[in-house]
């Protein structure tokens, strides 16, 4: 089973969390992954539209490759639920003190 060039090429800019598109490429080109320019083109595109990655310009014939950075909400009512829960755990033993 093959893991897809789109994965890959994720895996990468994951591993780095900044890049340019050139360097990611040679960084392909380098493990074996051969591909064409607008295939190339087109994975970050794709990437982008997923909402995995941000592609933006820094001069004519080179762009910064970036890792959305995906915040994660917490839920006060979650959060007291699970303070409560592991306190009444941590009373459900009689006889152990802190």
């Amino acid at each position: 089973m093959t893991i897809p060039i789109r994965n890959t090429v994720f895996d990468k800019i994951k591993e780095v969390n900044r890049l340019t598109d050139v360097e990611l490429f040679k960084s392909l080109v380098k493990d074996g992954h051969v591909i064409a320019d607008d295939r190339f083109n087109k994975i970050l595109l794709d990437l982008e539209i997923l909402g995995l990655i941000t592609v933006s310009w820094i001069t004519k014939d080179e762009r910064r490759i970036e890792v959305v950075a995906v915040e994660k909400e917490v839920d006060k009512i979650e959060e007291q639920n699970k303070e409560t829960m592991e306190k009444d755990y941590e009373a459900s033993f009689p006889g152990v003190d802190k």
